[in-house]
């Protein structure tokens, strides 16, 4: 992992985070684990205006394994919109590890966690100190 720390967050930012996480970009996130199975796929998250997760940025050197994700926050350029990380996990538990809990401790506030098999049912989103928190799948505009 990197040393980079994204631009502070407002309080106020910080608290409502996003919204909720656009249908379009789930359906990305559950193709993207299925074709990367067994290995874990990993991306950093974008919100866009409303406040709803909508955008995937891939990391160039993103490393995946059966067992891990590792990304190059080096090559993450300074973004007030990014919220965090997405990575699958090939097991059907979408719990963090120790190494995922210190990743989300680090950067951003809002990560998601999907697991085997990959569907609308298998994910589950963190914040920043490990605990789930809701996110509302919005319908995805044209």
């Amino acid at each position: 992992m990197g040393m980079f720390r994204p631009m502070p967050l407002k309080k106020k930012e910080h608290v409502k985070g996003a919204l909720g996480i656009s249908e379009r970009l789930l359906d990305s996130i559950i193709k993207a684990s299925k074709s990367t199975y067994p290995n874990e796929f990993g991306a950093v998250l974008r919100k866009n205006r409303d406040g709803v997760i909508d955008e995937l940025l891939m990391l160039p050197g993103t490393i995946s394994g059966n067992r891990h994700a590792e990304f190059r926050f080096y090559m993450l350029h300074a973004d007030r919109n990014v919220v965090g990380t997405v990575h699958s996990h090939p097991s059907p538990y979408p719990i963090p590890s120790d190494a995922d809990s210190s990743l989300f401790s680090n950067f951003g506030y809002c990560h998601i966690i999907i697991a085997y098999p990959y569907n609308e049912n298998s994910w589950i989103a963190y914040d920043r100190n490990s605990k789930r928190i809701t996110l509302k799948v919005m319908a995805s505009k044209q």
